[in-house]
């Protein structure tokens, strides 16, 4: 576990990540992190959940409709 300390950024509130944290993250500066809350509190993640969940359903969709989508492509 690793305790973050809140910071005075600007007029807002920030957290600074230690670099093995943004090493873990494949994150940089000017990367965008989502944050998503679960039953057990929050979730960071360099991962949009919502895009991953409508990624998935167009590759279920694609996979179901493969020769249908050949045809539209010649």
């Amino acid at each position: 576990m690793t305790t973050l300390k809140l910071t005075q950024i600007g007029n807002s509130l920030g957290v600074i990540l230690p670099k093995e944290i943004l090493a873990k993250l494949k994150i940089g500066k000017g990367d965008e992190v989502f944050v998503t809350e679960t039953p057990d509190g929050f979730s960071i993640t360099p991962h949009d959940a919502t895009f991953e969940k409508q990624m998935e359903a167009a590759r279920k969709l694609m996979k179901e409709n493969r020769a249908v989508l050949r045809e539209l492509a010649k």
